[in-house]
């Protein structure tokens, strides 16, 4: 049940598109968004919001619920990539299954959640999505962490860039806090439980069981191999510590 959190005000709001069927959630969530300083506009039906965004293009992040009936949330946003809407999305369901999650962010969403978390824990989220998506000086909030370069690799937190080899690396806002998390630990071994936590926050439950976010870390792993690899197929810096988690490996210290 979403519950009221504590208020944040901003001369600048960004906005926010909200999409989703079921009208208490919906008007109870973006209640609470414009509470906490949010621009929210709000969609019932995907096809409507959709025909909105490829006019106003003004919407700094787009929730979107998973199941929808006229067009689910996976569909609105494949089709928002397919007008070139390039809005950061990010989906508020009940489906908890591994597959969910892994679709969603191999499509591009940034973030999943689960929509019965508290206000207090959505908005923290959607508040850390809205930082690292800005640039220098392009609001208030910051992500806090330092540019870091490492071997080949170039991170820059505040835009959630990787580049390396001097090409940029085109990976979703949750790919880039592994991505960093494993870079600012390089030579050391990081457990799958810090990696998750990194994208997700601590105790974020996933999957099945007390182990189910093991998969999902996996996931993350492979797609961000593939995409370095699109680059370099000589990356090899993401080793694997088995039954443990990853490293990142590189010829150079943080500098």
């Amino acid at each position: 049940m979403v519950s009221k959190g504590s208020q944040s005000k901003d001369v600048n709001p960004s906005r926010v598109i909200l999409v989703d069927d079921d009208d208490m959630f919906r008007e109870a969530l973006r209640n609470n968004l414009k509470d906490a300083g949010l621009d929210v506009l709000a969609f019932g039906d995907s096809r409507v919001a959709l025909e909105h965004l490829k006019v106003d293009r003004s919407a700094t992040l787009a929730l979107l619920d998973w199941k929808m009936p006229a067009m689910s949330g996976i569909e609105l946003l494949r089709k928002m990539r397919e007008a070139e809407i390039d809005v950061p999305v990010v989906f508020l369901t009940v489906l908890g299954e591994p597959f969910y999650e892994e679709t969603a962010l191999a499509d591009g969403a940034v973030d999943f959640i689960d929509k019965s978390r508290t206000f207090t824990i959505i908005q923290k989220r959607i508040e850390m999505i809205l930082a690292r998506g800005r640039e220098d000086g392009g609001g208030t909030l910051d992500s806090g962490g330092e540019p870091l370069s490492i071997g080949h690799l170039e991170l820059n937190p505040v835009s959630c860039r990787a580049v390396w080899k001097g090409r940029q690396v085109d990976l979703t806002v949750a790919e880039f806090a592994v991505v960093e998390h494993l870079a600012r630990n390089a030579g050391q071994d990081v457990r799958y439980r810090d990696l998750y936590n990194a994208v997700r926050g601590p105790g974020f439950a996933a999957g099945f069981g007390s182990e189910g976010y093991r998969a999902n870390v996996r996931s993350f792993v492979k797609r961000i191999r593939q995409k370095f690899r699109d680059l370099d197929d000589t990356f090899e810096c993401i080793e694997n510590y088995p039954g443990f988690g990853y490293r990142w490996s590189s010829n150079g210290p943080p500098v």
